[in-house]
């Protein structure tokens, strides 16, 4: 069975993590999503690109978090988190999957 690319990971932990915290209404609920999936991403990270990436990655991944609320501000909470998880995804694609694993 084909490994789930790391983007596919990381996007699904922003999406749902935003998702399942509006949804249930438990921010903490919808925090551990978005930590298991960051978890998950990392992990894979440091498989197929190293340590440095793995940690770069992370970082764009909480700064995603993070910058997707005053962003949420001025463009709405759905298209701020669809942004961010777009961006994270590519920038994992760009250093992660984009070679087979």
């Amino acid at each position: 069975m084909a490994a789930v690319p790391s983007a596919v990971v990381a996007a699904t932990g922003l999406v749902g993590g935003y998702g399942v915290a509006r949804w249930t209404r438990k921010r903490q609920l919808g925090g551990a999503v978005l930590a298991v999936a960051g978890a998950a991403a990392a992990q894979q990270w440091r498989t197929r690109a190293g340590g440095k990436a793995a940690g770069a990655l992370t970082a764009a991944y909480v700064a995603a978090f993070a910058g997707s609320h005053p962003l949420a501000k001025k463009i709405g909470a759905w298209p701020s988190v669809l942004g961010v998880a777009g961006a994270v995804a590519l920038a994992s694609w760009a250093v992660a999957d984009r070679k087979p694993a």
